[in-house]
């Protein structure tokens, strides 16, 4: 079995080991030198590689190449182009040039752009980023590739990913600088964690809610969820353990460290988690395994919702981003034995509060989706407000340095378990808080808001953004200083004595620390609609231009695409709502209770004394129930098409989530509240109860 895990891993990846085998070693020296200084490839080269990976492509069986990219639509595109070249004798060649390596020409204009793009303007580029490595998928090789217009705007999310990686690490390299390092390779890592929940493709197609929406928008609680608490990390249901097993197969296969999976707290609920990759590979690397456990659940009876919210009144689905720095493969979010004495350490970890604080509302804005929106503030997920949980010996540390009073840590701490033949335990210097949106959890920064069907790019360029700009304030402030220690600690007194307010240890869900965040004057930006602004919120406009991130241009088209999108979520959900209501549940109903009106008569005639109480009060019930939904119809009708009209973007997705969503929500508790009563044969679409819990 261990032959075969090295056999299978990266087997159909393009790698480092693979091209020092396939390329002459002047290329391949050439090549690794280019990667390694990010410096285009030229001409010459690049045909030399396009050869040897089309040899390697031929040999796995492959037959089409694409430039795989990742459009404003959030998830991957790709055309497949043959490598058969006819010739004039009727016979063809494979060709695949250098030219055809790194540059493609996508119809810009099919995409999202926010207006960057019209169908008279519809040429864009993509460009190989030779730093994620190619990989065959589907008898295809997938080139990762950037994507942008014809005038150079950024039309995806890896172009601006990459810009905010090159900015963090120039202003890392600065800080070293002050300590007299110059390391050879800076590398901002990214391990992912990604939650979902598997059905079975029978109730799946039995639910046009779930078909178009990727959520359930009717069903009331199951009798049993997860208040047992005896999913979290149970035995796998045999026919899950069978998917999990294939989808490690195939993600090793294309070199992703698929590394960790279990139950999750809901029913039905399951985590996969990977180690630790650069940040473009990481995203890349995500990105393939949300599309791997879409197709392969299928061979398995089953279906992959990543949806955040998928099932009301159980965990939803989030993707903890677990972010770090590294020089030379050494982590630069290691504390130390003596972290009080560790000034590297300390700066950065002041550049990292003072760029929380500052920019807050742009964490918030990487995360804001209008599935997101459903899952964020409860069941492990944590609230819209950001701030930083340290832990309690970092925080102490932060506050001596405040305070300027001496640090006194309670040094290495050990557990007795209280039984001979257990190992006595190493306690870790901080617990963990599962309620905080942005934890130090010991050598990297934990960020739980992200949900689970979002691309990892916006949250991860925002991170390298915001800390570039904090620790270019730092390197500013500490370079040419005479006394270079002293100067540091009055440093960091003055940035976390300022940004100190974002720091918060306690429980996030309580409504005391809802108003606690607001006395701090901390942004609690409840929806997209409100997140959506910070967008082109100049200071944040300024930011990104200063680091060359994203223009003004490409920022405001980010907003009007968010925007345009939340709107059209909305509106399917609320047409899908109106749909079933009228199609699936109000039948329901009439059926059922015509039958319970049938039922009345036949009893009566039988026995004209008979008062029936309990079948009269049913059916003032479930007349009221036909009443309630067939109201809220209507009312979802008016919203709906008041939201359709408004003509401004910002008035349009403000206006669904003020009036759309309630009149939505309201269809949907009259509906459940019938389900309670209505008899399970009659009930239209599978519930909670048999879709969660199967074997």
């Amino acid at each position: 079995m261990a032959q075969s895990i090295y056999g299978q891993y990266g087997s159909m990846v393009f790698n480092d080991q693979v091209m020092k085998e396939k390329l002459p070693t002047p290329v391949y020296q050439e090549l690794a030198r280019t990667i390694k200084e990010h410096r285009p490839l030229n001409t010459e080269l690049a045909n030399a590689v396009a050869d040897a990976m089309k040899a390697w492509a031929l040999d796995k069986g492959a037959t089409h190449f694409t430039h795989w990219f990742q459009p404003l639509t959030g998830i991957t595109s790709e055309k497949h182009d043959s490598f058969l070249s006819p010739q004039p004798d009727g016979t063809v060649i494979l060709s695949f040039s250098g030219k055809e390596l790194i540059h493609g020409e996508p119809d810009a204009s099919s995409f999202p752009s926010g207006g960057l793009r019209a169908s008279f303007e519809a040429r864009g580029y993509t460009a190989w980023d030779p730093t994620s490595y190619a990989f065959i998928k589907d008898g295809v090789l997938c080139i990762p590739t950037a994507f942008v217009s014809y005038t150079g705007d950024a039309l995806d999310k890896k172009t601006p990913l990459l810009r905010s990686m090159d900015a963090i690490s120039l202003q890392i390299r600065r800080v070293l600088a002050l300590f007299g390092k110059k390391p050879a390779n800076v590398t901002v890592t990214v391990g992912h964690e990604q939650e979902y929940f598997l059905i079975k493709e029978e109730d799946y197609q039995k639910r046009l809610d779930l078909l178009l929406t990727g959520r359930t928008l009717f069903g009331i609680d199951p009798c049993k969820g997860q208040e047992l608490e005896d999913h979290y990390f149970g035995a796998i249901r045999p026919t899950v353990n069978r998917f999990m097993k294939e989808l490690d197969e195939e993600l090793w296969k294309l070199g992703i460290p698929a590394n960790t999976e279990h139950n999750e707290v809901a029913p039905s609920q399951h985590e996969l988690a990977t180690i630790y990759l650069p940040a473009n590979v990481s995203v890349d690397a995500n990105l393939l395994a949300m599309e791997q456990m879409r197709k392969l659940a299928s061979h398995h009876g089953l279906v992959c919702l990543l949806h955040e919210q998928p099932f009301a009144g159980i965990n939803g689905s989030g993707k903890h981003n677990n972010w770090s720095l590294s020089i030379d493969g050494a982590n630069l979010f290691d504390p130390g034995s003596t972290p009080e004495e560790n000034l590297q350490f300390l700066l950065f970890l002041t550049a990292i509060i003072k760029a929380v604080d500052e920019y807050q509302g742009l964490l918030r804005l990487s995360v804001a989706t209008a599935s997101n929106d459903l899952r964020l503030g409860a069941n492990e997920a944590p609230p819209a407000v950001v701030s930083i949980f340290l832990g309690d010996e970092l925080e102490a540390l932060v506050r001596s340095i405040i305070d300027a009073t001496p640090y006194e840590t309670n040094g290495e701490k050990t557990m007795d378990l209280g039984s001979r033949v257990l190992p006595r335990l190493i306690i870790d210097n901080t617990d963990r808080n599962r309620t905080s949106p942005f934890a130090f959890t010991g050598n990297k920064f934990e960020f739980r808001m992200p949900g689970s069907q979002i691309n990892l790019s916006d949250a991860n360029m925002v991170l390298n953004t915001i800390v570039a700009s904090a620790l270019a304030d730092c390197a500013d402030a500490l370079e040419g200083s005479e006394d270079f220690n002293a100067d540091a600690r009055a440093y960091m007194k003055q940035v976390l004595t300022n940004h100190q307010r974002i720091i918060f240890n306690g429980d996030n869900y309580t409504d005391e620390w809802v108003d606690e965040a607001k006395e701090r004057g901390l942004l609690n930006l409840a929806s997209t609609p409100e997140a959506l602004p910070q967008c082109v919120e100049p200071k944040n406009v300024e930011l990104f231009e200063k680091f060359g991130i994203l223009s003004a241009l490409e920022l405001a088209s980010r907003y009007e695409v968010s925007l345009e999108n939340y709107s059209k979520k909305i509106n399917i959900e609320a047409q899908v709502t109106a749909r079933m209501a009228r199609a699936r549940f109000i039948p329901a109903l009439v059926d059922f209770s015509s039958n319970v009106a049938a039922s009345l008569v036949v009893k009566k005639t039988a026995n004209e004394a008979s008062e029936l109480p309990a079948e009269k009060a049913l059916l003032d019930k479930l007349n009221a129930g036909l009443n309630a939904i067939t109201t809220g119809v209507e009312t979802l009708d008016v919203a709906l098409s008041k939201a359709q009209s408004c003509k401004e973007a910002q008035e349009k997705a403000d206006t669904y989530h003020a009036e759309v969503i309630p009149a939505m929500n309201a269809v949907r508790a009259a509906v459940d509240e019938m389900e309670m009563i209505v008899g399970h044969d009659y009930w239209p679409v599978p519930s909670y109860n048999h879709m969660l819990f199967y074997t």
